[in-house]
């Protein structure tokens, strides 16, 4: 793996860890019961992860097109993007373990938001006052109850479940798969390029309208006590477990995708 590969996997790592380690602002804003304040913190880290995905996105097109300037084998570079979907499913499960550390973090910073109503003073706390070595003193692994607890209600059926698991794999792949289009036929390479909407569009439409309402509809429900709150804690390890199975998904669905890419942008 040479540099260039390792920084790209690096910010997909970064990606997808953060997609992650939102669930956790979500279990943060029960605990303290500011949940308005903890949305402002969870648009952070998508700001975060995006301008990670901002610059994911330029580097894997170099790649693309120097591998193909250079003849190299499509096989050679499809082993490059399976590495890529492999950071992505490491990432996650990471940020799965990483949760309960993370779901005290945030509780914290959503505290000293409250009281010093700053983003910039937030994130100068995090880094050089302390906010480091907090992680440390608040390090936690997840609970085995959390496992075995899964049988019990959760709150999320299983269409739910299964809805973020084809979510997560074509959020996963979409990107992917459209730069790997123009290396399956790189005459439409330009134009494939353009096209990971028609993957990571139906993504997008069932989190926006199905997943995350859902789960906005549980958090108000713990607050207002009608379920409590570790069903709602089962609910987000159903759904970090059907991002990962997501993530793994994704390795299956990445050259299918590409040929489909490559049809629309032939028949355009």
């Amino acid at each position: 793996m040479d540099k260039q590969l390792l920084l790209i996997c690096a910010l997909t790592f970064i990606i997808h860890i953060i997609g992650t380690l939102a669930y956790s602002v979500r279990i943060a804003g029960i605990r303290t019961r500011r949940i308005a304040v903890s949305l402002a913190l969870f648009s952070i880290l998508m700001l975060l992860s995006r301008t990670s995905n901002s610059f994911l996105g330029p580097f894997l097109a170099k790649r693309v097109e120097t591998g193909i300037d250079q003849h190299v084998a499509a096989s050679t570079l499809l082993v490059d993007f399976r590495w890529l979907l492999f950071s992505a499913s490491l990432a996650t499960l990471l940020g799965a373990i990483l949760i309960p550390t993370f779901q005290r973090a945030f509780c914290r910073a959503v505290e000293h938001f409250q009281v010093h109503r700053s983003v910039p003073k937030l994130l100068l706390h995090a880094v050089f006052k302390g906010g480091l070595s907090y992680l440390k003193t608040s390090a936690s692994l997840p609970k085995p109850a959390n496992v075995t607890g899964l049988r019990e209600k959760s709150g999320v059926s299983i269409s739910m479940t299964a809805m973020n698991v084809i979510a997560t794999a074509l959020w996963t792949v979409g990107v992917f798969a459209a730069l790997y289009a123009g290396v399956l036929d790189p005459s439409v390479r330009v134009t494939s390029s353009t096209l990971s909407s028609i993957i990571n569009g139906g993504a997008t439409i069932m989190v926006a309208i199905f997943i995350d309402p859902h789960m906005s509809g549980m958090t108000d429900d713990v607050i207002e006590g009608k379920i409590e709150e570790s069903q709602f804690r089962r609910a987000v390890v159903w759904l970090v477990g059907s991002r990962l199975a997501g993530t793994l998904i994704a390795q299956f669905l990445l050259v299918p995708s590409a040929m489909v890419i490559v049809g629309v942008a032939k028949g355009l």
